[in-house]
C-alpha cells in the first residue's frame, strides 16, 4: 500500500498542472488502488473532500469520462449546475431575518448612504441559529457586505453616554413601526437636516464642467445678509419610500416642525393614505421636535383636531439620533445629489431637492416656507393640560399619543 508521502509528493508535483475536475480524478484513482480506507486517507493527505473523491469515482466507473476529451480546454470545469449550493440559495429567508436583526440597531454618519451596525457579527450569527438558520459569523459578515453594511466608523459619531433603556427603545419603535404599517396607516420620520448658508459659498464635492472651468464662489463663508439660511425640515414616509422637505427661510421651531408635518399631510399624506385612522411619528429626542419641548406637543394637538385622527409620537434615546431612517433614507441622498453644487438660492435648493432619487425609488417633494416663525414662545400650564396626551406604559416620556379634542 502507497503511505502517504508517495501520494503528497505525486500529488504535489502534478498539481500546478491540474484543474479543479483532473484533482479529484486524480484522488480518486488513488484512493481506488488503496482500496478500503482509501478515499479518507486520500482526502487527509490531498485535501480534495471524501465527497468530491466518490463523485469521482462514481465518474469514473460510469465511463462518462471515457467517452469525453479531457484534453480539450473549456472554461467549464464543474457540470452545470455542479458544486455546493450557498447557503443563501437553499435559505432564501437568510438574509430577509438578518436585515430584520440589523435594521432597527443599524447607526452611522447620517450624511452617509451606507449603513451601519452596532451588533457585532457573532451575536447576529447566534440569533440566526435561534431561528433555525445554519450560518457562521463568517457568513454574516460577507452578508452583511452584500446588503450595504459597514463596519461601525469611530470617525465624528461620538452619540455620547448610553441609556440603559435604549435598545429596548429601539425594539419598542420597530415593533410600532410594523404595526402601523401593517394595519394601513402611515409611519413617518422626522427631523431637521443642517442648516445651509444660502449664496454662491463652496459646496463639497465635484461635477461635470468644461475642463478648465470650474464654477467660482466665494473665498469667505460670511452669511449674505438679504439670503440668510435655509432649514431645510423633512418627513419621510418609511412605508411608501418618499419624502416631503420645506425649505424653511426663518427659525426652526416647532411650529414649523409641525407645520411641515401638516403640508405633508395635505398634500402626500392623505391622497396615500385616505383611510388611515392614526398617524406614527419617529423623531429624535431634541431639536425643534424634542420630547420636553411644550410647544410641539400643543402644536401636534392643533394638528391631531384638524385632522381628527390620533397622533402617536416615539422618540429616539438622547444622543441616537443617528438612528432616525430620515438621517440615510433621505437626507443622505439629498445632499449626495447637491454635492459641488453652490446653494444660490431657496429656489435652487428645493429643486435640487425635488431632483433626488434613488434606485430603490424615492421620491421627493419640496416647497419654500417663507413663514415667520418668532423664537420664545411660552406655552403655560393651563394650555398644556389641554393637550389630549396619552403616554404609553413603556418610557411615557419618549413614547406618548395625542387625541383629538
Amino acid at each position: 500500500m502507497a503511505n502517504e508521502n508517495e501520494i503528497r509528493t505525486r500529488f504535489e508535483t502534478l498539481a500546478p498542472l491540474l484543474d479543479e475536475r483532473l484533482r479529484r480524478f486524480m484522488a480518486a484513482a488513488e484512493a481506488k488502488a488503496i482500496g478500503h480506507g482509501g478515499a479518507t486517507l486520500v482526502s487527509n493527505v490531498t485535501g480534495v473532500s471524501r465527497r468530491a473523491i466518490w463523485a469521482a469515482n462514481k465518474e469514473l466507473q460510469s465511463g462518462e469520462v471515457a467517452d469525453a476529451d479531457l484534453t480539450q480546454t473549456t472554461d467549464r470545469i464543474r457540470k452545470p449546475g455542479g458544486g455546493r449550493k450557498k447557503t443563501v440559495d437553499k435559505d432564501p429567508v437568510l438574509k430577509e431575518n438578518l436585515d430584520s436583526l440589523v435594521n432597527p440597531f443599524t447607526r452611522g454618519d447620517p450624511e452617509s448612504p451606507l449603513r451601519w451596525t452596532c451588533k457585532s457579527v457573532r451575536k447576529l450569527a447566534e440569533e440566526l441559529k435561534a431561528m433555525g438558520h445554519k450560518t457562521s459569523h463568517r457568513m454574516v459578515a460577507e452578508l452583511l457586505h452584500e446588503m450595504g453594511y459597514s463596519l461601525q466608523s469611530n470617525s465624528k459619531t461620538r452619540e455620547g453616554k448610553n441609556h440603559p433603556d435604549r435598545d429596548e427603545q429601539f425594539q419598542y419603535i420597530n415593533g410600532l413601526v410594523k404595526q402601523t404599517l401593517t394595519s394601513g396607516n402611515p409611519a413617518i420620520s422626522v427631523d431637521t437636516k443642517k442648516k445651509e448658508l444660502v449664496g454662491d459659498f463652496k459646496n463639497g464635492g465635484r461635477e461635470w464642467r468644461p475642463k478648465g472651468k470650474p464654477e467660482e464662489v466665494r473665498v469667505h463663508d460670511f452669511k449674505i445678509k438679504e439670503l440668510g439660511r435655509a432649514a431645510p425640515y423633512g418627513v419621510y414616509d418609511i412605508g411608501k419610500n418618499k419624502g416631503w422637505v420645506s425649505v424653511g427661510t426663518d427659525h426652526d421651531t416647532a411650529e414649523f416642525a409641525v407645520a411641515t408635518i401638516r403640508n405633508w399631510w395635505k398634500g402626500m399624506g392623505l391622497p396615500l393614505y385616505p383611510e388611515a385612522q392614526r398617524i406614527l411619528i419617529t423623531a429624535d429626542g431634541g431639536g425643534s421636535n424634542g420630547h420636553r419641548l411644550r410647544l410641539w406637543k400643543t402644536e401636534l394637538q392643533r394638528l391631531a383636531d384638524e385632522i381628527g385622527i390620533p397622533i402617536t409620537v416615539c422618540h429616539f434615546p438622547p444622543g441616537t439620533s443617528k438612528w432616525n431612517k430620515i438621517e440615510h433614507k433621505l437626507f443622505s441622498f439629498i445632499t449626495k445629489n447637491w454635492r459641488g453644487k453652490p446653494l444660490v438660492s431657496h429656489e435652487a435648493i428645493v429643486n435640487l431637492i425635488s431632483a433626488t432619487s434613488t434606485k430603490e425609488g424615492l421620491q421627493v417633494y419640496s416647497e419654500i416656507d417663507t413663514t415667520r416663525y418668532p423664537t420664545g414662545k411660552k406655552v403655560t400650564d393651563a394650555e398644556l393640560a389641554q393637550v389630549q396626551l396619552e403616554r404609553h406604559e413603556f418610557h411615557g416620556d419618549w413614547n406618548y399619543t395625542i387625541s383629538p379634542s
